[in-house]
């Protein structure tokens, strides 16, 4: 039979006491000591951070900007549409070479074909008006000639017969008033020879102006003419440049009004990067300053040829006229980044500069020899 043996079960008791107390204090000690310890750095992936070191010596100080490459505006022509009219052919397509006199597309407009016509006719009409007047004007003007040389004739008769009476009324011949009447008449032919010389010379003057303010309404209908002709002849929409059709946003069969973009024609070899500067770093940029595109294909050197005085969506733009052959591929619209040059420092303390760090700014890092995690956006110097 068993025998109860209470000494055991005690035993037992204090020894499951004796072990939650050291559990206890086990982890109240494990508690302190957690919440002593300092909060651990983050972890990043190697490949997503820049290292680098802290350095001192000469520095090329950039700025650096995101942007694309656009058409120079003098090698750049964009067609507008002069007249309503509606798109009938459409014969090229975005990325066509084209020459100055290859048609792009065709429109029609039937009221401008008929004012056209209507134009050609009325110059033929003054024309022919203008040839009219000019044939009557001188058949006037000839027959003017010809009375005044008659008159002209007249008065030469007159005064020798006026000078032959005076010879020989000296001489006793013939009577003073015989004399007298030869006298009257060739002063009266004389009067009559100067006015009609006179009304010739008013009515040539009078036939220039006539003649003058007929060709007037000539030029105006011929300039009228060429007009609707160069209207006309723009319902064929033409390149006008020999270079790369970028844009043509129309389709058969659409309508369109005065004014209306039809066509861009670019010449691709004459490209600019716009880029696109930090508002606090494009105070320094100034006219002239050297650059380099990097188009990813390539890099192609340049300078600064324009600096937008605004500042939109918190970016500066940044013109840059492109110098030397460009790199492959660059076209209009392509991303490019570029960089560029500010000035040149001597003797300086410089590293990569943090994307949040500024000129002339101290910045802490992790370490006093190397930045780990620091993008290299730019030189920068710290406080040098």
């Amino acid at each position: 039979m068993d025998i109860a043996r209470p000494e055991f079960k005690q035993q037992k008791r204090k020894r499951q006491i004796i072990w939650g107390a050291i559990g206890l204090v086990c982890l109240g000690a494990v508690s302190i000591g957690v919440s002593r310890l300092k909060p651990a750095a983050p972890e990043v992936e190697r490949s997503t951070v820049w290292t680098d070191t802290v350095k001192r010596g000469p520095m090329l100080r950039q700025v650096r900007g995101l942007g694309s490459l656009i058409p120079s505006q003098e090698f750049t022509r964009q067609i507008p549409a002069e007249t309503e009219a509606t798109v009938v052919r459409i014969l090229k397509l975005p990325g066509s070479q084209l020459k100055a006199d290859t048609i792009l597309l065709e429109m029609s407009n039937p009221q401008v074909e008929q004012e056209a016509v209507d134009a050609k006719l009325q110059l033929k009409a003054a024309e022919a008006e203008y040839q009219s007047l000019r044939v009557t004007l001188q058949s006037n003007l000839m027959n003017q000639k010809a009375g005044a040389a008659t008159v002209n004739s007249d008065y030469t008769q007159a005064k020798l017969q006026a000078d032959t009476d005076k010879a020989l009324y000296d001489l006793g011949v013939i009577s003073g008033l015989a004399y007298k009447n030869s006298k009257s008449k060739s002063d009266e032919l004389t009067t009559r020879n100067n006015i009609e010389g006179e009304r010739l010379d008013i009515n040539q003057k009078a036939i220039e102006t006539q003649m003058a303010e007929q060709q007037a309404k000539v030029d105006q209908i011929r300039a009228l003419a060429e007009l609707k002709q160069k209207q006309l002849d723009a319902l064929k929409v033409r390149a006008g440049i020999e270079g790369v059709l970028v844009d043509l946003p129309l389709q058969v069969g659409q309508h369109v009004t005065p004014g209306t973009m039809l066509a861009k024609v670019v010449q691709p070899d004459h490209l600019i990067a716009e880029l696109k500067v930090a508002e606090t770093q494009a105070r320094d940029v100034q006219i002239g300053q050297p650059a380099l595109v990097d188009t990813h294909n390539g890099t192609a050197s340049g300078s600064v040829m324009r600096v937008d005085p605004a500042v939109q969506n918190g970016t500066v733009t940044v013109d840059v006229t492109l110098t030397g052959e460009l790199p492959k591929g660059a076209r209009p619209d392509l991303s490019v980044d570029g960089t560029i040059d500010l000035e040149r420092l001597d003797n300086v303390l410089y590293v990569g500069r943090p994307a949040f760090g500024q000129e002339s700014s101290t910045i802490k890092g992790r370490g006093t020899r190397s930045c780990e995690g620091w993008p290299r956006i730019g030189e920068f110097n710290p406080g040098a």
